[in-house]
């Protein structure tokens, strides 16, 4: 499935869907494994307490950022291939962030998180028809379809890997 076009989603979720290379969802899911497979690995557990300014989040808690999100995602992906026509419910990623117990955790236990979830999102995503990744309603009170949350998925990844390699290492 191509990328979507940009009346499929809103507009700050661009950012993210522009950062895919990938014209085809599931290339693009395919590619990104072993990418954050190989970003997980490089990182030590001291690394991962390091928030780079007082206030920031630090590696733990920006992976289990990116864990949430990921599942907030695949959420409304489903709610929305699924024909739910209320509006999807905002989060508040910072209140997420303080009560994730994240910092408590072990890298390793935060990363093979992520990668267990990102597996159920391939499989997932891969269980979608045509039709239902054509399908939109509202989250955050804006429209967006099934296919745009699975780009803004790989994206957003994306979007953080470049801010950890930018200010964190």
């Amino acid at each position: 499935m191509p990328k979507p076009i940009t009346t499929d989603y809103p507009e700050y979720f661009g950012k993210y869907i522009n950062q895919v290379t990938e014209e085809d969802l599931g290339e693009a899911f395919k590619n990104q494994l072993p990418k954050i497979q190989d970003f997980l690995q490089s990182i030590n557990e001291e690394k991962a307490n390091f928030a780079y300014a007082p206030g920031k989040w630090t590696l733990k808690e920006l992976l289990q950022h990116v864990t949430d999100t990921e599942r907030i995602f695949n959420y409304r992906a489903l709610a929305i291939a699924r024909k739910e026509t209320s509006s999807l419910p905002s989060f508040d990623e910072n209140l997420y962030a303080d009560n994730s117990n994240a910092n408590a955790r072990s890298w390793k236990s935060l990363s093979n998180e992520l990668i267990n979830v990102r597996r159920s999102t391939e499989d997932l995503f891969k269980s979608f028809s045509d039709a239902m990744l054509q399908q939109k309603s509202t989250a955050n009170n804006n429209s967006i379809s099934v296919l745009s949350l699975g780009f803004t998925i790989i994206g957003h990844v994306y979007h953080h890997i470049k801010v950890v390699e930018e200010r964190y290492l």
